[in-house]
């Protein structure tokens, strides 16, 4: 299922917890290690995923594409902002 790599993970469970989890191995016929991790990385790709995307309804994806198509004025606060982020952009590129 996994390559080895040498890394280890240890966790304390109680017997209770144990018996399901390898019950639950035990019925997709998976060693107990196997099924947790496998459990695990499922379950990290998804918290990863949900976290990674934004749903948006149609009317925000209508209005987002609204405003990238026309985009309001800059206001001074706006230009403010972007002549700092230039400022701080180039003292880092030249410090490097």
């Amino acid at each position: 299922m996994l390559a080895n790599t040498g890394k280890r993970l240890t966790t304390r469970i109680t017997d209770h917890v144990q018996e399901k989890l390898q019950a639950a191995a035990d019925l997709v016929g998976a060693t107990l290690n196997q099924f947790v991790v496998q459990a695990a990385l499922e379950k990290a790709e998804k918290v990863i995923e949900s976290e990674s995307t934004i749903v948006l309804t149609r009317r925000e994806s209508l209005r987002l594409l609204e405003m990238i198509d026309n985009p309001p004025p800059r206001n001074e606060k706006f230009l403010h902002a972007q002549a700092r982020y230039q400022r701080i952009k180039n003292d880092v590129g030249s410090s490097t």
